[in-house]
């Protein structure tokens, strides 16, 4: 288990749920005191939730190994946040584990599908622009975005990514769907920058 963002973990704490769930041996966190958050009291197989499993902190960009083959993830702190979180890309599978980023895919439907492919990829810019100025990335407008641009592109151009697993809404599977997804983000961004965009306050209501 990596919870990517640690922040949600400290007030939810569903770390221990997890755990007793999933029967997990392991889990890594980007905070040296995180274990101290993590056990309440509750019991996974009978045991509390810091006997169940090891606590592992990766304070910086790292490599770690699952497994006993020694499976490479790599970790890396989120280019784009509000708070501490952390960006993880599986070598085996070609993902990006992305957190609250390219999650502007839903589905009318609790049934799905959740996984977006080229047969059925119809969002638009307009409809991301949407959702990114809607939700907790609304101050973007007006904002210095292009470290925001560099720090993702390096991470496109560095990795291999074949899938895109965000934290929440539609996983976009395929090297065609990542491509386009990718772009609209950055077209976004790049329209958002400070140097053409104005920031503004922007009352509770409204709707961009």
């Amino acid at each position: 288990l990596f919870p990517l963002r640690l922040n949600e973990f400290m007030s939810i704490n569903n770390v221990e749920t997890f755990a007793g769930h999933f029967n997990i041996e392991q889990c890594y966190t980007s905070n040296v005191d995180a274990a101290l958050w993590f056990d309440f009291g509750a019991k996974a197989n009978g045991r509390s939730t810091l006997e169940s499993m090891r606590v592992t902190a990766v304070t910086r960009a790292d490599t770690i190994e699952l497994g006993k083959q020694g499976r490479p993830i790599d970790v890396m702190q989120a280019p784009i946040r509000l708070i501490a979180t952390r960006w993880l890309y599986d070598r085996a599978t070609r993902t990006l584990f992305s957190s609250d980023l390219f999650t502007h895919v839903w589905r009318e439907r609790a049934e799905g599908p959740w996984i977006v492919t080229d047969d059925d990829d119809t969002t638009t810019t307009r409809e991301l622009r949407s959702f990114m100025l809607n939700t907790r990335y609304w101050w973007l407008e007006g904002a210095p975005t292009d470290s925001i641009r560099r720090g993702i592109a390096d991470v496109f151009e560095k990795y291999d990514v074949e899938t895109i697993a965000p934290g929440y809404g539609c996983v976009l599977r395929g090297r065609k769907v990542v491509a386009r997804h990718y772009k609209m983000l950055d077209e976004f961004l790049k329209a958002c920058d400070k140097s053409v965009a104005v920031s503004r306050y922007v009352s509770r209501d409204e709707e961009r």
